[in-house]
């Protein structure tokens, strides 16, 4: 019994340890996350249904139906996606017991040649009669040799960070993928719409925070384009104590206790204004179908009398505060700026304030750091593993000294290396 499982599992270990198998994995992982960047992830199924449809198929056989049985619109979470990336490591792992550790302690293993003919049957080989063993000794040392001598014998090895820099760069990618499976496990990544001047709950794994817009705004550039949005965020405990603040806007979120809070989008929430003399008043703000599409307007009813028998329509298409005032029948009665009254069907309108509301991208992924670092030592495993692991061994026999010497990359560098070092005066 004993026999059969260690059978089987040196089978399984030879099977996952193949390069092939390796190569397959990352071919299909490599495919599916292109396909996750080409398909938009996260989105409601509606947002499937009306850019995936049924007729007719994108390609002829991509539609919504296929992405959500499939988990396409999941990728990085999904369990297939998963299981692969964990296949993946234990080949790795697999290699770099079964391949990469016997060739490490190979290289650490190392013996003296006793024969001249053992000697030449190596790449390089030369028999020369002007220098000794220990003047070989001191040039190799120079050389940057770690060098063992026992009377007439001589090994001398350098280089064998190279050996070890494949081993690591196996374990800088079991690394990342750790860290890729770590995040889709335990990682969130939500989307919220705050109206500025509110305080929202926010219901994220493990954090009782309340989120407050203190403030949102938008630079515009003379022209009249978006030039930057901002919001002004603190970050409340349970008890509405304040844990932290910063101003965020694109590519300068805020972070906080590995959650960080992105600037992804705005809206226009609400109006505030006066009739008269009464107090101020708040009406929400719709955003409406634009002829343009590159443009987007937002638009409200606001009644000019208290029985709701008459009204005008207001719209603006940003946060810089000018309205267009249309009567019932759609025409432009006139315009109207924050801070400006007129008169209109009888009663004095003021638009006290526009209210813009900030989008959010709220994401925890705690497997970043390990990502980071498998990548920083995969760069420098990398790098690493081009370094040529040299070795050279010697044999004094009378006045006559043999050497042979052989490397694991770049030999006919190397070969003129040894030329240049034994042609030394």
């Amino acid at each position: 019994m004993a026999v059969g499982f260690a059978k089987l599992r040196r089978d399984l270990l030879q099977v996952l340890a193949d390069l092939k198998l390796a190569i397959a994995l990352l071919l299909v992982i490599a495919l599916f996350s292109i396909t996750g960047t080409v398909i938009e992830q996260g989105e409601t199924p509606d947002f499937y249904r009306q850019h995936y449809p049924l007729k007719p198929a994108l390609f002829g056989f991509l539609t919504y139906k296929l992405i959500l049985d499939s988990g396409l619109n999941q990728v990085y979470s999904s369990w297939w996606y998963l299981t692969l990336l964990m296949l993946f490591g234990a080949s790795l792992i697999a290699c770099t017991f079964y391949r990469q550790l016997p060739l490490l302690k190979a290289a650490h293993r190392w013996h003296y040649y006793s024969k001249a003919p053992s000697i030449a049957k190596l790449p390089i080989y030369q028999e020369i009669t002007h220098l000794t063993i220990d003047a070989l000794s001191h040039r190799l040392q120079r050389a940057g040799f770690q060098v063992f001598q026992q009377e007439q014998q001589l090994y001398a090895r350098k280089g064998l960070v190279g050996r070890i820099a494949p081993i690591v760069v196996h374990i800088s990618i079991i690394m990342i993928l750790a860290g890729a499976m770590w995040g889709a496990v335990a990682g969130f990544s939500t989307q919220e719409m705050l109206t500025s001047g509110t305080v929202s709950k926010l219901t994220l794994p493990h954090h009782q925070w309340q989120i407050k817009v203190n403030r949102f705004w938008i630079d515009y550039t003379p022209a009249g384009k978006i030039d930057q949005f901002y919001s002004d965020l603190s970050i409340l405990d349970g008890q509405g104590q304040e844990l932290t603040r910063k101003t965020i806007h694109v590519n300068e979120p805020l972070r906080w206790q590995g959650v960080t809070f992105y600037q992804a989008s705005w809206d226009i929430a609400a109006i505030r204004f006066q009739l008269n003399q009464s107090p101020i008043l708040q009406l929400p703000l719709q955003k409406l179908e634009a002829q343009s599409n590159a443009s987007r307007v937002w638009g409200t009813w606001l009644p000019t009398q208290p029985d709701l028998s008459a009204g005008v329509t207001l719209i603006t298409p940003d946060l810089q505060g000018t309205f267009v005032v249309y009567d019932p029948e759609g025409k432009p009665l006139t315009s109207l700026r924050v801070g400006q009254t007129k008169e209109i069907n009888g009663v004095n309108l003021t638009i006290q304030e526009v209210v813009g509301a900030t989008g959010l991208q709220i994401k925890s992924d705690p497997g970043v750091p390990l990502v980071y670092a498998g990548f920083g030592l995969l760069m420098v495993s990398v790098i690493a593993s081009y370094i040529s692991h040299a070795q050279v061994w010697a044999i004094q026999q009378g006045d006559r000294l043999y050497i042979g010497a052989k490397t694991n990359r770049a030999p006919v560098q190397f070969s003129d290396q040894m030329a240049s070092l034994l042609a030394e005066n």
